[in-house]
């Protein structure tokens, strides 16, 4: 189809990246220091990209092109996105939910996503993230995460906590957690430093 559609200056491309931040479709990246078309049908044809670029190496033009594919661009963000469930608060998780089956299961201190910088791409990512905080929360979370357990098929659970004594709180939840739910998994728990780093096990 000949639709409006962006078309990116290659000599004139100073390899400055605002275009691609400024691509809410994810339509342009940066290849070999220069901006960079990559899927005609993520270009949505609204130029956000266009007052973005400081030397103004984007423009429209009329050519032939997919068409705008909403669904696979909202997949394509899906798939980025680290976080792939929603609620994260331990209290609020439901018990059942098809998310929870095959999940490898991150159980996280409230405190860890703050100290640890590389948080996300290091725990989150191809996980299922629960977060909660015994001190703050004022429960013990082992019934909750004990029904979790029990009524889904989880491949495997790893707890982030923090050093300090209230994390034992949430470790010991998860402990009895899996003796309560009758199954035995894969665990490990993962201690991070106040000044975040990684302690030894």
């Amino acid at each position: 189809m000949i639709r409006k559609i962006i078309e990116i200056d290659q000599e004139k491309c100073n390899g400055c990246g605002a275009c691609a931040k400024a691509c809410h479709e994810g339509a342009i990246s940066m290849v070999d220091g220069k901006a960079t078309l990559m899927r005609d049908d993520y270009c949505d044809g609204l130029g956000d990209c266009l007052p973005a670029c400081p030397v103004d190496a984007i423009r429209f033009v009329e050519r032939e092109a997919l068409a705008y594919d909403e669904a696979a661009v909202l997949e394509n963000k899906r798939q980025k996105q680290p976080l792939k469930n929603w609620p994260v608060q331990i209290k609020l998780a439901p018990v059942k939910t098809p998310y929870f089956n095959g999940a490898d299961l991150l159980i996280a201190a409230d405190c860890t996503a703050f100290s640890f910088r590389d948080f996300h791409d290091t725990f989150v990512k191809n996980r299922i993230t629960l977060v909660g905080c015994p001190k703050l929360d004022m429960v013990d979370y082992a019934e909750k995460l004990g029904e979790i357990l029990k009524n889904n098929e989880i491949n495997s659970v790893t707890v982030v906590r923090m050093e300090v004594p209230c994390c034992g709180g949430l470790t010991m939840a998860v402990k009895k957690a899996m003796e309560s739910s009758g199954k035995r998994l894969p665990w490990q728990v993962i201690t991070l430093s106040t000044e975040g780093s990684i302690l030894e096990e």
